[in-house]
């Protein structure tokens, strides 16, 4: 019969591991949605290079599973930063799996803004150069904020599955939200018990999460 005492006394290292998750996410997420900003803009650019550059990164972290991502960021950085040094730099795990999350998410970001400017009617874009406006004062002030507003319901529910994704950190040992409850489950003797618990927390605060992003899309429709 499942046994739930443990879990209240718990809470607090759990707490720690839900505080972890929730900065992988929050940085993740400033980091991806600005890189892939750039990327999106090198997509639109009339400039081949800059276009199939952004292209070729784009296909190539959707075509790759993020757990790869991860553990290759996690060997492969102090390996790099050894190469250009010289020495022994400590990366450490946090870094080395925020640095993956923003190189991945930027992929996925990337299509979302792309999107977003398209959407937007070219006449914003001949009516903000009549007034006199550069294209970068165009963009920066007329056409991104216009979609960055349609986008936004994107920009969370793809938030949401990085919520979910930030999992994969058992990989390297980073003791997240999930992994605390696993490991703090194997020492007392009850791991069922505490993945239960886990399951629960990640479903209600996600449905929570998409609910609130249904909400808003509504809004943003009206």
């Amino acid at each position: 019969m499942m046994d739930f005492s443990a879990i209240p006394a718990a809470l607090p290292s759990l707490l720690e591991g839900m505080l972890l998750t929730l900065q992988l996410l929050v940085f993740g997420v400033a980091g991806g949605v600005a890189l892939g900003t750039v990327l999106a803009m090198m997509r639109l650019a009339h400039a081949p290079l800059l276009s199939n550059l952004a292209g070729l990164y784009v296909n190539y972290f959707r075509s790759i599973p993020l757990l790869l991502v991860i553990t290759w960021f996690y060997f492969a950085v102090p390996f790099i930063l050894r190469g250009i040094t010289g020495e022994d730099t400590p990366v450490g795990a946090f870094t080395s799996c925020l640095v993956a999350f923003v190189m991945f998410e930027a992929a996925y970001f990337c299509e979302i803004v792309r999107a977003g400017i398209q959407s937007i009617p070219k006449g914003q874009m001949a009516a903000a150069q009549a007034l006199g406006m550069t294209y970068g004062q165009c963009m920066r002030l007329v056409i991104l904020p216009l979609a960055f507003r349609k986008m936004t319901p994107l920009l969370l529910q793809q938030s949401i599955i990085l919520f979910q994704d930030t999992s994969l950190v058992y990989s390297v040992g980073l003791m997240d939200f999930l992994n605390s409850a696993r490991s703090r489950g194997d020492i007392i003797g009850q791991p069922h018990e505490f993945l239960i618990f886990a399951g629960l927390v990640y479903f209600v605060l996600s449905f929570s999460a998409s609910l609130l992003v249904k909400r808003l899309q509504k809004r943003l429709t009206v």
